[in-house]
Formats: C-alpha cells, structure tokens, sequence
C-alpha cells in the first residue's frame, strides 16, 4: 500500500498495512514507514477492510441546559425574567401564534368540526426562535394568562413550535409579583385540556356564525358587514331599547311638596304629600291637584311620628372586570376598550422605582370576587394603621359574585400590594393609568373596611281639615362614622331609578312629636314619565352580564365591534344604532332568530362551562348548534330580500371627471366617493354637521374623529381654518358677549370667547 509521510515528506510503499475504524466509525488503513518508522493513516477502505463490518456510529447526544419561560407579551416576559433570574430564559409570543385560516372557513363541518390551524407568517419568526430554544431547553414553562384563552395559546405553542410535552409545564399566577411566580413555578402542572377545548369551542363556534352569515349580509346588504355571537346579540339589546324609547308614550303626573317651619324653630324642611285619607294620592293632571292645594292651605299641621333609627352601609366588592369597566366609565369616563388597555400594562408591570418592573395590579379578566388570605391581612394592616381599628371589621369581609357562572380566575381585581399607596407611584404612571390604579387600590382597600353608619330621622307630619286628612312624611339622614367612605364611593349607576320616597331631606333638630308646623309654602310640581335611557358602555356590559352573554374576555372587544363596522354610534357616552345596525338586526331576529337570542346565547356559555369542566365534550356542544344552525343559513340564502340601496347622491360632482359624488361605506363608517368607481377613485372624509358655525370664518362646524377614535370638533374648511375644540359646541350665542358656547361639563357652559359660565339647562333646556 502507497501512502504519504508527513515526516518524510514523501510517498513510501507500506509493508503489512492493518485495517480498521477510527471513534467515528469511517475506515482508516494504518501502516509503518519504512524509513522513518512513523506511523501513516489513510482514510477510506482498503483492500485490507475486506469483509470487515464497520462498528456503528455513536447516538448523537443532544445536550439541554437551562429553563425556557414562554409568556406572551414583551413586558411580562421583561417582569418574570427579573424574577427568576439566572439558568431562566424568557420569551414572549406575542399573544396567538397560530389561528384558523382568515381567506377560508377553517372547520371542517363533515369531520367532527375538525378545525384547521396555522401560523401566520408575521408569527413565523417567533415560531421558529422558540422551536430552536425549546430544543435546547432542559425544561420548557408555559406561563400564559390564567384563563381559557391562556391555556389556548400555550397548546398552539406546544404544537406550533413542536415542543417536547415530556419537558414541558403550564404556570399560572395570577398577580406578577416575585411571591406569586416562586410559588406558581413551585407548583407546575399540565395543560389542561378541557380548558383549552372550551376555548377551541368559543373559536369555532364563532367562526361558524361570521363565516357563514357574514357573505350573506355582504350579498343582500353591502359589504363589510359582518355578525357574530355575541356582538350581534349586544346590537339586539341596544336596537331594542331604542325602539322603546321610540314606542313611549310620557305619562303626566303630579307632586306636592311642603315647607314647613316648626313651632319654636328657625329652620324649616320640605316634606311630601303621600297619603290622603288613608289612600296613596292620584295626582294625574293639574285639575286634580288644584282643590288639593285650596284644602291644604286651610289645614292645621302637628308632627304625628318622629323615627329615629340607623342605618349601615357596607362597602362595595373588589372589582371584577365587568364592575371594573362600568366604574371606569362612570368615574373617570374611559371606554371599555381603553380600561382594559390600561389594566393591561398594570397588571404586566411597570417601573415604579422598585428596582424593575413590577406588576401593579391582579389579573383583570375575571368574574370572580375572591381574595386571598394574604391581601385581606396587607389590606386590614393598612388600614389599622393608617385610620385605626374601629376602620376594621371583625372578620374579614366575604362578597358573592353577581354572576351566575363565575369562573377565569381565581381572584378579584386588586393591588398586588396593599401598602402600595397610589400617590407613592403617580410620578412613574402616566395619568390614565395612575387613576385606573387609584380607583383599584380605592376600591379594593374599601372593600376590607367597616360599614359606614348614619343616623337616621323620619318625620310624619299631619293636617286635617273638614275635608281631608294628610300625611306628610320628610326622611333625612347624616354620617356617624363614616367607615370605608374615607376612603371610596361608588359612583351612582346614571340609569338607576330612584325613588321618591328616597329623598334625602335636611331636617332640622329639636322636631318632636305633638309639635305644631307652620305652613311656609305649597310646591306642586308637574312630572312626565321618562323612557327608558340609552344604553351607556358601563351599563351594556352590566346588561350582557346579567344576561349571561359572553366573558369578561368578550366584553370590551364586542362593544369596540359593533362600533367599528357600523351599527352603533357612541354619542354623548350613548350607544344609538344607526340605520344600517336595525336593517342588520331585523334580518338577523328574521332568519337567525337562535343566534340573537338571549336565552339561547346564556345556554351555549353554559355549554361551554360545561366543557371546561369536562362535563360536555367540545364537538357535540358545537355539533347541537350547528344541525339547526346550518338549515338556517340555506334558508336565509334561499328567502333573505336583497336589501341593497342605492348609494346616495350628495349634490356635488367629482373634481376628477365629472361624476356623481356618493355617501358610500367603509371599514371606517360613511365617506364621500365618486359614483364611478373603481374607474374614479376620488374620496373624501364625510364631515358631520352639528349646525353650528365656526367662531373663525362663519364656515360650518363638524364631528371629526382622531386616529384612536377620540371625537373632537373643527372648521369643515379645514386646513384654510384651523379651528378646533374637544368640547361639543352649542348654537346659542354667549349672552354676555355673542361668542362661542361649548359644553364645559354635564351642568355648565363655557364661553371660548370670555370664558364665562353657564348654567347648561337655562342655554340648552331640553338637555336636562
């Protein structure tokens, strides 16, 4: 054998050459050199390897270190890794990493609703960063949100990153705190599938509504409409009650007050007229209060009962999230959308100069009102310190959730701290989310303190004459120890109704009974029944809890849908229906009459506690939907009228060539378009007149909307004028100067002009 010496530098003829296999297990041919004796390997068979089998190749062992955190936002992945520390590698997904097909239904109906996943290609990147860590990874956690949607997103992220499920763990914590994550990484578990199935269920179930109705709105209707589940049963609700408010008839009726001075007194008060005879009065119209007013006028008047008592007043419950948004938008006047906006980032963390990141607030998608043993003693330590013990109840106080199937997570909304005062972090908030914080922190510390007491007074007071007798009755009340009041109210619900018997009257001390009353003056007022209110944000999401219609998760993502495609306007915090949301409506109660309804919509979230339960397997509660479902589709694409209208003409031709200009709609509401599109493609914005003109140029006010939705008010020549305002301009001219009104709050308005204020109801009285 011929083979090459590296001493010698040359070829040289190997005597006896000896085959065989290197570690490797690839064929090495070894021999002498004649001259120099140095061993010489040559690589590859020979004719010595003859017949000889070559050992087998060594496994390739795959070396794993370190452990693999996948959460699904960047901020909560910054917060957690802090936590844990060294050997720990956070990622974040970025939520979903794999959905149903947007061009294509997604579910195959013929195979037990088989449905059909991807990941898209923005999430590709992200897929693929986590497949190369998770391989590497000695063990792999998933830490997504602690709900159904969490435990979703972590099996995609199992099966769309094809990690090892021997390796791998489910996390859940339900506060980003340093205690929370040790002790929720202490105690790991597996994903637990009958969550995941009860949100594969929500998914399909809501694919197979918009996929299969949507196309036929777009047919019949115009295009861009879309319904869905839950939405098209909130638009049902907010177009219903519009048709009440349009059927109602106002009632007229009548009450009758009095002031009274008592005997030996200098202060008086106002009572009402509730009883005449022994029967509650019928005050229709004026002519029947018009002889009641001459006969009290000649009565003699003593106070026949004075009760004294208390009265206890206990604090509201922690926040869920439906409470939550209803509170933001009473007190601070948030969407529902931006409430959980910033809820969010509370809740994922922020640097409140604590050394990093930190997690302000629990996890706000929640229907329950639990709060750990832990909370309640930070809670009751801060208030004993900060106002005493006589703050604190006894017990720790308990709160039963409102909604019938409480479930998501384990905890109400709270502060992660007690003792994190909100004024201890306003400089590091911005200040949306510093009073999102101080309204938590308020009302969570509240909910842990004794009742607030008053003391409180009915007084009755009697007059006879020869033909009637009369029963007056004043009740008032006062602050005795204010408990949890120091701390927090709640805001008064606007669509409450209140009762007239309620009123709150200041009476003065020293009233006893047998004491004669003075008559001051009669106050007979006339009253019209009023109907019912629109629908506000906070108090829709309270109608769709009560009606069991959707999940915290569902809640502001519904409202913002209905808004965005058209169907309801929000003006004046009211949600009204525009046309095209009734047209929608009708011919959904027509042709999907299950889908709208509200008992049939509670039944499927029952469905789906079921499921995740693991009382009711996914498939059959979809498969018991979809059997009447689908005839109802054929028949709506058989018999539904095409409902289309013609664009409307505006008056106005077409720069460009000449044409027709149109009110047309688009993903964003009504635009101005030429009649012959696509061959023109001239548009501009649909300004919404408010009948008021510009203080600048005398040009016509309109709504305008920015970027984020925010409506604000300008000059429709715009850019020429470039007058603007956030306050909603009045027609009235200021009475002092003739400039522009605005209103400046739900009482006053403002002059631009002299900044003088107004009462509203004397500038717009058909406001109030």
């Amino acid at each position: 054998m011929e083979a090459y010496c590296m001493k010698c530098k040359a070829k040289r003829e190997v005597k006896d050459p000896v085959a065989g296999f290197n570690a490797r297990g690839s064929a090495v041919t070894t021999g002498v050199c004649p001259v120099c004796g140095t061993k010489i390997f040559r690589m590859g068979k020979t004719e010595a390897h003859a017949g000889l089998t070559p050992p087998p190749k060594p496994e390739k062992v795959e070396v794993r270190e370190g452990k693999l955190v996948i959460v699904e936002s960047p901020a909560k992945a910054k917060t957690v890794g802090r936590f844990l520390g060294k050997g720990y590698t956070v990622r974040a997904s970025v939520g979903h990493v794999r959905d149903l097909l947007k061009s294509q239904l997604s579910v195959d109906v013929e195979n037990n609703f088989e449905p059909k996943y991807r990941v898209p290609n923005e999430k590709k990147e992200v897929v693929k960063e986590l497949k190369q860590l998770a391989k590497k990874a000695e063990e792999i956690y998933l830490a997504t949100d602690p709900d159904r949607e969490g435990e979703s997103i972590s099996w995609h992220l199992m099966k769309a990153a094809e990690i090892d499920p021997e390796r791998t763990k489910r996390v859940v914590f339900h506060e980003i705190t340093a205690p929370a994550v040790a002790e929720a990484f202490s105690h790991p578990r597996n994903i637990d599938m009958n969550l995941v199935d009860a949100q594969q269920a929500r998914r399909v179930l809501d694919r197979l509504v918009g996929y299969s109705i949507s196309p036929i709105l777009w047919e019949k209707v115009r295009g861009r409409l879309s319904a869905g589940r839950v939405q098209s049963v909130a638009l049902r609700l907010i177009v219903d009650r519009e048709r009440e408010i349009d059927d109602f008839k106002p009632v007229e009726y009548w009450t009758i007050h009095a002031e009274f001075k008592p005997e030996k007194l200098k202060s008086s008060f106002i009572a009402k007229l509730v009883r005449v005879d022994d029967k509650e009065p019928e005050l229709p119209n004026e002519e029947t209060v018009k002889p009641l007013l001459f006969d009290l006028e000649t009565a003699a008047f003593s106070i026949t009962k004075v009760k004294r008592g208390e009265r206890r007043r206990k604090p509201s419950a922690p926040f869920t999230t439906s409470t939550l948004q209803q509170e933001a938008s009473r007190k601070l006047g948030f969407t529902a959308k931006r409430t959980m906006a910033l809820a969010q980032g509370l809740y994922e963390g922020q640097d409140v100069g604590e050394g990093g990141t930190t997690g302000l607030i629990t996890y706000m998608r929640t229907d329950s009102t639990n709060v750990s043993a832990i909370a309640q003693k930070e809670a009751r330590d801060y208030v004993s310190g900060k106002y005493g013990a006589d703050f604190l109840p006894s017990e720790p106080p308990t709160y039963k959730t409102k909604s019938a199937n409480a479930q998501e997570a384990h905890e109400a909304i709270r502060p992660t701290a007690a003792m994190r005062d909100p004024e201890k972090v306003k400089e590091f908030l911005d200040p949306a989310m510093f009073k999102l914080y101080r309204l938590i922190w308020q009302r969570f510390i509240a909910s842990q303190m004794e009742a607030a007491v008053y003391d409180t007074l009915q007084v009755e007071v009697t007059g006879k004459t020869n033909e009637h007798e009369y029963l007056l009755r004043a009740s008032g009340s006062a602050v005795k120890f204010p408990g949890f009041l120091v701390v927090y109210e709640e805001a008064k619900n606007e669509d409450a109704k209140t009762s007239e018997d309620e009123e709150d009257v200041k009476i003065p001390a020293g009233v006893v009974e047998g004491q004669k009353q003075e008559l001051v003056r009669l106050i007979p007022e006339q009253h019209f029944t009023q109907p019912p209110p629109r629908f506000t944000e906070a108090s829709l999401v309270q109608a769709l809890e009560e009606n069991g219609i959707g999940r915290p998760s569902t809640y502001a993502p519904t409202i913002s849908t209905i808004q965005q495609r058209g169907y309801v306007l929000r003006e004046e915090k009211r949600l009204m229906p525009t046309d095209t949301g009734i047209q929608v409506n009708d011919l959904m109660i027509q042709y999907f009459p299950e889908v709208v309804d509200l008992n049939f919509t509670a039944h499927m979230e029952e469905d789906l506690d079921k499921i995740a339960e693991g009382e009711m397997a996914w498939t059959d509660a979809i498969r018991e939907f979809y059997t009447p479902f689908s005839e109802d589709v054929k028949k709506a694409q058989a018999e539904m009228p095409v409902a289309k209208t013609e664009p409307e003409p505006i008056g106005r031709t077409c720069p460009d060539d000449g044409g027709e200009l149109v009110i047309r709609y688009g993903r964003f509401g009504k635009f101005i378009s030429c009649a012959n599109f696509p061959t023109c493609r001239y548009t501009e914005p649909w300004l919404e007149k408010i009948g008021v003109s510009c203080p600048k140029d005398s040009g016509d006010l309109v709504e305008r909307k920015t970027r984020k939705g925010r409506t604000f008010y300008g000059c429709a020549n715009y850019p020429n004028c470039d007058f603007t305002s956030w306050k909603k301009p009045l027609a009235k001219p200021c009475p002092k100067c003739n400039g522009l009104l605005v209103v400046a709050n739900k009482r006053e308005a403002q002059c631009t002009n002299c900044s003088e204020s107004f009462l509203l109801e004397e500038i717009v009285p058909e406001s109030v």
